[in-house]
């Protein structure tokens, strides 16, 4: 292990948002021995010092904090070697490519980008460059998901022939994405893109295998004006804070409940505008709630996907049938949530901790018994994925190979297809989206 700063990896955030956080605390704690934060970068100064907050909390100076059109700068100046892309979905080609050209390393946040023109160019510059990029699809480390892995590699269900996976957000966790910036597809490519793209992710590394050809169907079903107004389910307000026909209503979100959430977002409204607490029944929304997706894969497998981002409880379905049998994996993380003020959940609002994840394995083997295979959930969010994925991604350990820029592309292009078969209600091939490359 290093034992200098010489020989740690220097590393900088760009996108100091909430879930940048994770990879700050990480960097200037418990992966300090191997890795240095030299700097961060974002549109926003105020939500950099909210970071650079957290590193003196660890006893350490503050960093540099770089304004967004200073990237390359800060990349030369500060010695970079690996970038953290922790920004808006839509951003994330433009810091990818122009770390690798400057002979970076990058770890970037799902989805790897928003749209498959973002997409082709930062194959393009991987492959000119030689450059390394690791998607952070944390749910591959979650030890549930890895032991499913093992049985099927094992051939515990013999040849894969067929998916189905069903995914559910409550209206704590869904309701989140219609508040912020991933309400805006453009931002964001819509759920299929931003959310979806862990799970398509798994269903690649599962059967070890890539997307072929994708049809979809999509609605915003339940949020939104015209479905509030329709509902009586609509409050007469645009944001929450500040609104008081915020106070009673279920969905809204309160930051002033959160120092961190005043930090990093109500207090940074001066600079950008940025509003994080819209009203979830507000006009402006463009992605959908309700996904259903089919898809072929190369290996001749077939994968049924649904999402619901508006379930009374959180968690997933996932059934794999193959020439031996099925494997059943049901998880449940949420399994109600009540609304206003919890003891779990101490924002008003926002979704309550998975600290209570509770997970199934059936093993059903043609002509015999289903056995229950012995599965526990991994201590941390997401199921123990996210402190796996940054001992892998940080080099403090190789618990899982990283996932790379194909994996992160094959999870974006299956999303991409979908929302381009949502438009034109045909199926759509999944490599005419990269024509050109």
């Amino acid at each position: 292990m290093p034992d200098s700063a010489s020989e740690r990896r220097r590393f900088a955030v760009v996108g100091t948002g909430s879930r940048a956080r994770m990879y700050t605390r990480a960097l200037v704690s418990t992966h300090a021995g191997v890795a240095r934060l030299v700097a961060l970068c974002d549109t926003n100064s105020t939500r950099m010092a909210a970071h650079n907050a957290i590193v003196q909390a660890h006893g350490l100076e503050p960093v540099p904090a770089y304004p967004a059109e200073d990237f390359g700068a800060m990349l030369r100046k500060e010695r970079v070697q690996d970038v953290v892309v922790c920004s808006v979905d839509r951003t994330h080609a433009d810091y990818i490519c122009a770390a690798l050209e400057a002979g970076c390393d990058v770890v970037t946040e799902k989805p790897m980008t928003a749209d498959a023109e973002g997409c082709r160019r930062i194959l393009q510059t991987q492959r000119r460059t030689g450059g390394r990029v690791n998607v952070a699809f944390n749910y591959r480390f979650n030890p549930v998901h890895a032991r499913l892995r093992e049985l099927l590699a094992e051939g515990a269900i013999g040849e894969i022939g067929s998916v189905h996976f069903e995914w559910l957000l409550d209206l704590r966790h869904g309701a989140d994405y219609f508040r912020r910036w991933h309400r805006e597809k453009q931002n964001s490519g819509g759920l299929l893109v931003h959310k979806a793209s862990h799970h398509f992710d798994l269903v690649n590394w599962w059967i070890d295998s890539a997307p072929t050809d994708v049809f979809a169907w999509g609605d915003l079903f339940f949020y939104g004006d015209a479905n509030g107004r329709r509902r009586g389910m609509a409050a007469d307000y645009e944001r929450a804070h500040g609104s008081a026909g915020a106070r009673q209503d279920p969905f809204a979100l309160h930051m002033d409940d959160s120092e961190d959430m005043r930090r990093l977002y109500l207090e940074a409204e001066h600079e950008d505008g940025y509003r994080r607490d819209r009203n979830v029944f507000g006009s402006g929304i463009t992605i959908e709630d309700d996904m259903s997706v089919l898809v072929r894969y190369a290996s001749g497998a077939k994968l049924s996907y649904h999402l619901a981002a508006y379930s009374p409880w959180e968690g997933y379905r996932v059934a794999i049938t193959g020439s031996g049998g099925r494997l059943e994996l049901d998880v449940t993380e949420s399994p109600y949530t009540a609304p206003g003020r919890t003891d779990d959940a101490p924002v008003r609002g926002m979704p309550a901790p998975k600290e209570d994840t509770a997970s199934r394995l059936l093993l059903r083997r043609h002509w015999r018994e289903p056995e229950e295979i012995d599965v526990e959930v991994g201590e941390g969010t997401h199921g123990g994925g996210d402190v796996r994925m940054l001992d892998t991604l940080f080099g403090a350990s190789g618990v899982l190979p990283r996932p790379t820029h194909t994996d992160g592309a094959n999870a974006l292009l299956t999303g991409l297809a979908a929302n381009e078969s949502i438009r034109t209600g045909r199926p759509v091939d999944v490599a005419a989206l990269l024509d050109g490359d």
